[in-house]
């Protein structure tokens, strides 16, 4: 499937679209690990849940489980939410 990379995270891939493979959100950032290592680190925490700071769009639907179904067609985007005042 297509995934959208935020430019703060470009640095690991070198692009803003990759292709990835996973039948849930978690298998399809091990799949993005395994090709650019590093890039699950700044998606998901150390106890396996999405940070804070990231939103992920599915087809244009914002979701936070990582054991979220996908299909190979999904549109996956990350990205990073701002904030300040």
């Amino acid at each position: 499937m297509k995934v959208l990379v935020p430019g703060a995270l470009r640095s690991y891939t070198g692009v803003s679209h990759v292709v990835a493979a996973g039948d849930t959100l978690s298998a399809l950032f091990a799949d993005l690990e395994r090709q650019y290592p590093g890039l699950r680190f700044r998606v998901v925490d150390e106890q396996g849940q999405l940070r804070p700071n990231m939103r992920i769009f599915v087809n244009g639907r914002s979701v936070r489980a990582l054991d979220h179904a996908l299909r190979p067609d999904d549109f996956v985007a990350l990205v990073l939410a701002l904030s300040g005042g």
